[in-house]
Parts: structure tokens; sequence; C-alpha cells
């Protein structure tokens, strides 16, 4: 998130397409969302007014969730990535850190390439 707030070229180009295209879905862990914002002011308020990105809420699972990860950030994120009805596949987090997330069962995008 912090990211796409910086100008990050492929962050730009999925909000882009997440907007644009049909069938492409951005999400924004709100626990995610906040600590983005921490880190760069401004960023929460500007993602959650583009139209391509959906806020996911801090729901019961998610809160249960968070316990079990280094950050509620983290927790959230990987929450928000692992399967659902909606999205039988899961998701696939975005980050330039891929690093943080190996070993975890996500399948992630690396931004920084």
């Amino acid at each position: 998130m912090v990211a796409a707030g910086q100008g990050n070229v492929l962050a730009s180009r999925l909000i882009h397409r997440a907007h644009a295209e049909s069938g492409w879905y951005l999400y924004a862990p709100s626990c995610a969302l906040v600590e983005a914002d921490r880190a760069r002011p401004g960023t929460a308020e500007h993602l959650a007014a583009l139209p391509g990105i959906t806020i996911l809420d801090l729901d019961l699972p998610a809160a249960l969730a968070v316990a079990r990860q280094e950050t509620w950030a983290a927790a959230h994120t990987q929450y928000a990535a692992q399967p659902t009805p909606e999205r039988p596949e899961g998701a696939i987090i975005a980050t330039t850190f891929p690093k943080r997330w190996e070993g975890e069962p996500v399948r992630v995008l690396d931004l920084g390439a």
C-alpha cells in the first residue's frame, strides 16, 4: 500500500486494472491500511477513495487470526489471502517485501521486481 502511495509502477497498474477490467479485484485489509497510513500519512484516505479497491473489515474470524502473526497488518493480510467461498483459490499478496512471506501458505506477487 505504501508502494502505491510512493508511485510504484506495478502497484499503479494493479490499481488501474482492478478499476478498468472485470474480474480483477484488489483487497485492502483494514489493519494493513492502518499500518500503511502510519508509515506514510494519507495513504489510507487515498487508497480508500479509489474505486478499484475493496476495504476488508476486521470481522471476528479476521480478529481471531491477528494473534498468529507479528503484526496486525500481516495477520489480516494473510487471513485475507486464504481461500473463501468468494475466492476459492485465495488471493495473492502484492508486496515489495516478498521475503517477509517466505514459508507462509500464501501466494505472492513481487512489486519490487
